[in-house]
């Protein structure tokens, strides 16, 4: 399959909006992790998260608009906007039936739908906003997103938990390799950060409950983990036709090269302890790129810092790439700001291309003793490294896994 050029990126997250606050924040390993502020999350079992705290000073939405939105849409909107001005792309005049845009989220937008909830039971039906069909559903973000812009192409949402932006770019890839399209906006959303979205992660089992220290709380492949941490934010990149980037003089910041999925079928909730499907997904991903495991320059992992999903990925990784695992740089740089569930995957991509375009690899803070020795992990602070190739591991619950390729222009 083609490749296809990323052009423009696109990013809301904890340690930044726009691509520059946000890399020198990543590259200093500056943890973003702190106590929930927004409402009394104190009997929580874990009340700790990356949050956004000034959204609206980057927003280029109404105020009539923002009545009808979730936050996740909010974010959507301004990680478009960045991603379409990073790609110098003037969309008006874009033939609007060739734009496609392509998101995925895990949970849909609960602050809106918790707010018109808690009206519903206090003052009836008639109390509800008439926004709140179109508000809080996981589809939202490309629907405001496309009517903002006027984008009219084939366009989709894609909910596999964790896995969701990754599968949503990597589908983005393999429309645009199919000639259906010439520009796509492909990534994910979350806001998590709420009072019944929380409880929800809570019940899942995974969040780590060291409230006492948020910044060193998410420990991925740590012998001290406790599990994730979550976070909110979006990751937005422009995907162009390469040929099409080259003739408009386009800056290719990268391009996505290979794609891989699978299904463990093993549990509702856990991955298979092996990995194995992982393992093939990872495989899927270097074939459909037209490479070796010896052309991979960088693993940026996907680090629940849950026993089994940590596991299960070193021992996907070492079932394909061998011996020659201990010499990749690997990283997880989530572990700063949190776990942006469904948003992950895209924004796990953007750091690894500002990694490539810097020859520098951001760290796995909080990593002291790692679980599974001899591997080259890249702790605590960033260390130079030219990166060619890079692999991008994305995994949701059930079983969900799903894999990149991207390599440097």
């Amino acid at each position: 399959m083609d490749k296809v050029a990323v052009t423009g990126l696109g990013i809301v997250a904890p340690p930044g909006i726009g691509r520059r606050q946000f890399w020198a924040n990543i590259k200093s390993a500056r943890p973003f992790i702190k106590e929930i502020t927004r409402f009394d999350a104190s009997k929580y079992p874990s009340h700790i998260a990356g949050q956004i705290d000034d959204l609206e000073k980057y927003s280029h939405v109404s105020e009539r608009l923002l009545k009808k939105i979730d936050a996740f849409s909010h974010m959507a909107l301004i990680a478009s906007e960045m991603a379409l001005q990073d790609a110098g792309i003037d969309i008006k005049k874009e033939d609007p039936n060739l734009v496609g845009i392509f998101l995925g989220n895990a949970i849909g937008g609960w602050l809106y739908a918790e707010t018109e909830l808690r009206d519903l039971y206090i003052e009836g039906r008639e109390g509800v906003s008439p926004y709140m069909a179109s508000a809080w559903f996981p589809a939202a973000p490309q629907g405001q997103v496309s009517i903002y812009y006027g984008i009219k192409g084939f366009s989709k949402t894609v909910v596999a938990d964790r896995a969701s932006s990754i599968e949503a770019i990597g589908y983005a890839r393999k429309t645009l390799a199919k000639g259906k399209l010439n520009m796509i906006l492909a990534g994910g959303m979350e806001a998590p950060v709420t009072p019944y979205a929380l409880l929800c992660c809570n019940t899942y089992g995974g969040l780590s409950t060291d409230n006492a220290y948020p910044e060193s709380a998410y420990r991925p492949f740590d012998k001290k983990r406790t599990g994730f941490v979550i976070g909110e934010g979006a990751g937005i990149v422009v995907m162009e036709p390469k040929e099409r980037a080259k003739a408009r003089g386009a800056n290719i910041a990268a391009y996505i090269s290979g794609y891989g999925t699978s299904c463990d079928g093993y549990n509702r909730i856990t991955p298979d302890p092996k990995g194995r499907q992982l393992a093939r997904a990872i495989s899927m991903a270097l074939s459909d790129a037209g490479i070796t495991e010896n052309g991979i320059d960088y693993i940026s992992l996907d680090g629940l810092a849950v026993n089994i999903w940590d596991n299960s990925e070193i021992e996907a990784l070492k079932s394909v790439f061998g011996a020659k695992l201990k010499d990749i740089p690997v990283s997880c740089p989530k572990s700063m700001f949190g776990n942006l569930l469904g948003a992950s995957g895209a924004v796990d991509l953007i750091i690894t291309i500002l990694s490539m375009e810097n020859n520098l690899v951001p760290p796995t803070v909080n990593l002291d003793d790692p679980v599974h020795p001899g591997l080259n992990y890249i702790m605590k602070e960033a260390k130079e490294h030219k990166i060619n190739k890079a692999l991008i591991i994305s995994r949701g619950r059930g079983g969900i896994n799903s894999v990149l390729v991207v390599e440097k222009e």
